[in-house]
């Protein structure tokens, strides 16, 4: 399993950045594909997550409204618009897989997860 995020950058307050995760060595309908961030001096945090097989997705509190996640079967890569960034948005974004079989859904912590990307940084300034 190989996942390579892509997409960061440094976007002033109030706009938008999309992030991509494309994916490889695994089938992504067996799979549960989950967004997860760290800011400086903080826990790694589940920000959302995708399940392939049916599209079910799942959004943390702080981004429900504001961020979408999506996927692409065919590309293997599932992608998070995220809009209206606030400041405390800036973190490294990672994305990270799990099998389906092996996790309950949806995901909601780091230890949940197997597979995981290099992550890419997004700084929102104010």
């Amino acid at each position: 399993v190989q996942l390579v995020e892509s997409g960061g950058g440094l976007v002033q307050a109030g706009g938008s950045l999309r992030l991509s995760c494309a994916g490889s060595g695994f089938y992504p309908n067996d799979y549960v594909i989950g967004w997860l961030r760290q800011a400086p001096g903080k826990e790694r945090e589940a920000v959302s997550c995708i399940t392939n097989s049916d599209g079910t997705t799942w959004y943390s509190d702080s981004v429900k409204g504001r961020f979408t996640i999506s996927s692409d079967n065919a590309k293997n890569t599932v992608y998070l618009q995220m809009n209206s960034l606030k400041p405390e948005d800036t973190a490294v974004y990672y994305c990270a897989a799990v099998s389906l079989y092996l996790t309950t859904v949806p995901p909601r912590s780091k230890s949940d997860y197997d597979w995981w990307g290099q992550g890419t940084q997004v700084t929102v300034s104010s």
